[in-house]
């Protein structure tokens, strides 16, 4: 009867000590791989390789997190940018808004304070101008909103504008995407409730007189260098210190 009754407190103990451990980020995703159809094959595996990262560093509960791809990615400590050690950085180089949506349950499961999220150039970037739409991206960008306010109602989330790219990206026609990348940000602005999202606008922030990247602020006109983290930190101190 003893043996039984100790058993019985062994089951219920290693049953407690299931229940409270963090979830891996792998549980989240479909069974499917339909999150990464609009990845390239390097951002396929980077983004594999990233969520083993994060598992070994879980989000805590009040975090600020920066969420997006390697324009977030390559700030890299942003606590210490910003001087706050609650900002942690999920920025996965490659990433795609399907991608964010499909890891989205960490971000919740945190609960946050606030959400930083900047997403959808290798969307456009990664693929042809026209598939995905900027509809399609666009609507994408405000579904993460809505989801991580549905879930985690106390987050306040903040969508960043997308930047636009300069002709140092002679492969691809900059005109024709920064076309898509001004129509996506309209998209987010007009349709912008604040009881889901407040924008950000570093479009605004980052554009030129010619309608692209600052030249300054780039090293290779999509990604920033370390005097547009500069720009970029400046700018949103104010609203970090805020919350």
């Amino acid at each position: 009867m003893l043996n039984n009754y100790l058993l019985l407190c062994l089951i219920l103990i290693n049953s407690q000590l299931i229940i409270g451990q963090e979830k891996n980020i792998f549980e989240y995703l479909p069974d499917n791989n339909e999150h990464l159809i609009y990845h390239d094959d390097w951002g396929k595996n980077n983004y594999i390789k990233l969520l083993h990262q994060f598992n070994s560093s879980p989000l805590k509960k009040d975090d600020i997190v920066f969420l997006g791809n390697s324009i977030t990615a390559e700030g890299k400590n942003w606590s210490a940018r910003l001087n706050n050690p609650k900002v942690r950085n999920r920025g996965i180089g490659g990433d795609t808004t399907d991608g964010v949506l499909a890891r989205i349950g960490e971000i919740v499961d945190s609960k946050p304070t606030a959400v930083f999220l900047l997403i959808g150039i290798n969307d456009l970037y990664n693929n042809s101008i026209q598939e995905p739409s900027v509809n399609y991206i666009a609507n994408n960008i405000i579904e993460i909103a809505k989801k991580i306010k549905t879930n985690s109602s106390d987050s306040k989330v903040f969508i960043q504008t997308l930047l636009p790219i300069s002709k140092k990206k002679s492969t691809k026609d900059y005109k024709l995407y920064n076309h898509s990348i001004r129509t996506i940000n309209e998209i987010i602005i007009e349709n912008q409730q604040k009881k889901f999202y407040s924008v950000i606008d570093l479009y605004a922030l980052f554009v030129n007189s010619e309608g692209q990247l600052e030249e300054d602020l780039t090293y290779d006109g999509l990604h920033l260098n370390e005097e547009g983290y500069k720009v970029w930190s400046n700018f949103i101190k104010p609203i970090i210190d805020s919350l």
